[in-house]
């Protein structure tokens, strides 16, 4: 029996017609003299009846019939008798009786239930996740996803770009994270790699003339992974050639408000706020801030130059920074609690944390006995202290200061419930540092990647200054959330090649990686630069998932395997021997 119908494609003004649907048991319930089914397909649930009055056959079919089992039914379309109607069911009005059914195919019992908002172990899920994504909430998840990207598109083609694909099979290149490598049987001792992402050849297409370029690419970065991250991702590239900043971001922001609208029916106000890099890790120590509460971080350090309190003093002196957080409300905490949030900023790199608590009478804390009055009442008037609030406090360097406190700040936010999950809040943070120093390796490395540029009222400190070069680089953040990033490029071979040589690259290595690059540049480029938005990332926070393992079909468990088909795995010697590999033992 063919399909003429989806499920929830009929309505109660269908009432009278004949219809044949296709699609899964979702439940059976056998009441005796009638069996009622909830057949289930792509668009969702609706009831079917079986009455042996209708006919006997399909009734006695009926009987035999499981959940998951695959079925075909003709029948009528009636309504349902009105203390019978589902109000939460889109044909909760309606039901089918069934004249004729054929079962398709019989299904085992699964390994967990099909519905929503089951509790089941991940790994389970994903190693059955053809069934897993039988579930409705999944089901939307990839529905909502799929609006998203053909938004992307229509939109960007709208506005004249050209769809271009890019390479899978390139060449590995330093910085950023690993490359996942592919061996070359052709070429042996010679790997290609998978690309971390188009950036080269999205600039080569605009030295290739081709002006506005998009590609919805296949991303590979071997990290360490978490809930926002994956081995293989889905970002939104784009490209434009003779723009500045401002027309990336008023041409994205028109973009964010149609996707929100068509992918969940919000309405976005546009323009966006915006945000210095400086200002964000002042204010709420993250370059990508959540603003949806308060909880500003406030600057204490003019205040405590010339402090007796040693902790604070000693830590201006050496460069560094005092600042502190009005957890409000929060003086009804205990010792303990106190004590947790000391332990947290420890965890983060703290040497410790001073508290102050506000009651109505005094002010409790071991380090006030060695804060002058003045020094007392001007941090009470910076943050507006009042009875009933908890001062936290945080002295060290200011990277160091920042990330501390910009974690207690978001734990406060869970803790004491201010984080509204409804509402959406966006803003763009740019002027980030070019470089920053890594002591590690004792070099410059690029903080958003080699390719951005610097603002061109710096470019003379490329040769005396560069830690103190801004980028023309910008990022949008969603509820706290890096979404997407981009940035003005270099289009210049000499500025490229001086960035390459402060981030301790050699000439041969230049050569060897970015030859071809920096010799397009010679060929009339154009200025140019785009940003790229994490699919997988957006579509996890316009779904309401708290990981983008629930928006993609098929990803990888926190170990970079897959359950389900068991990758990775080991091949056979003979493939090795074609690629001149051997397998050292560990």
């Amino acid at each position: 029996m063919k399909r003429t119908h989806n499920a929830t494609g009929l309505e109660v003004k269908d009432v009278g017609v004949q219809v044949v649907l296709n699609g899964w048991v979702d439940s059976r319930r056998d009441h005796g003299g009638l069996i009622f089914i909830d057949l289930r397909d792509r668009s969702g649930l609706i009831q079917v009846v079986f009455s042996p009055e209708v006919n006997q056959d399909a009734f006695h079919l009926a009987e035999q019939v499981r959940s998951e089992y695959v079925v075909a039914v003709q029948g009528k379309v009636s309504l349902r008798p009105a203390d019978t109607e589902n109000p939460n069911l889109k044909t909760g009005k309606i039901e089918i009786y069934v004249q004729k059914m054929e079962i398709m195919n019989t299904a085992k019992t699964p390994p967990f239930y099909i519905e929503d908002g089951i509790d089941v172990d991940e790994n389970l899920r994903l190693k059955y996740r053809y069934l897993d994504l039988r579930r409705g909430e999944m089901r939307e998840n990839l529905m909502l996803r799929h609006r998203v990207v053909k938004t992307m598109r229509d939109f960007l083609d709208s506005r004249g770009f050209l769809e271009i694909e890019t390479p899978m099979l390139t060449k590995s290149s330093p910085e950023g994270a690993r490359d996942y490598l592919v061996p070359s049987r052709v070429h042996h001792g010679e790997f290609f790699a998978l690309p971390q992402s188009p950036q080269i050849f999205k600039q080569l297409l605009m030295v290739a003339g081709m002006e506005k370029y998009f590609q919805v690419a296949r991303c590979f970065r071997d990290e360490d992974l978490r809930a926002d991250r994956q081995p293989e991702f889905t970002q939104l590239d784009i490209e434009m050639s003779f723009i500045d900043e401002e027309d990336i971001m008023g041409l994205m922001e028109e973009m964010m408000a149609l996707i929100f609208k068509v992918g969940i029916n919000r309405d976005i106000n546009i323009p966006f706020p915006r945000l210095s890099y400086d200002e964000a890790m002042k204010k709420y120590g993250s370059d990508a801030p959540d603003l949806r509460f308060g909880l500003e971080i406030v600057d204490l350090t003019e205040i405590m130059a010339q402090s007796q309190f040693q902790v604070f003093s000693s830590a201006i002196q050496a460069g560094g920074v005092v600042r502190a957080i009005n957890a409000k409300g929060c003086a009804s905490f205990k010792r303990r609690e106190i004590d947790q949030l000391g332990q947290l900023a420890i965890d983060y790199g703290a040497k410790g944390m001073a508290w102050i608590v506000v009651s109505e009478k005094e002010l409790k804390s071991p380090i006030t006995k060695f804060l002058k009055a003045q020094e007392i009442e001007e941090i009470m008037s910076a943050l507006d202290a009042q009875p009933g609030d908890l001062i936290l406090f945080a002295a060290d360097k200011q990277e160091i200061v920042s990330r501390v406190l910009g974690f207690l700040r978001m734990e406060l936010a869970r803790r004491l419930d201010l984080i509204d999950k409804d509402e959406l809040n966006f803003m763009w943070i740019y002027d980030f540092p070019l470089f920053e120093y890594d002591q590690e390796e004792g070099r410059y490395v690029a903080v958003h990647h080699m390719f951005t540029s610097p603002r061109l009222s710096d470019l003379d400190r490329l040769d005396n200054n560069p830690e103190g070069i801004k980028a023309r680089a910008y990022d949008l953040v969603l509820n706290g959330t890096e979404i997407g990033g981009g940035s003005i490029r270099i289009h210049q071979r000499e500025w490229q090649e001086k960035v390459f040589s402060l981030l301790g690259m050699s000439f041969e290595e230049v050569r060897d990686k970015f030859g071809y690059m920096l010799d397009a540049f010679e060929y009339g480029t154009p200025p140019h630069g785009g940003i790229a938005f994490g699919i997988d990332r957006l579509a996890m926070i316009m779904g309401g998932r708290s990981s983008i393992r629930d928006v993609i079909a098929f990803p990888k468990t926190q170990s970079a395997s897959c359950p389900l088909t068991n990758a990775p795995s080991a091949v056979s010697n003979k493939q090795l021997r074609e690629l001149a590999i051997k397998i050292r033992e560990k």
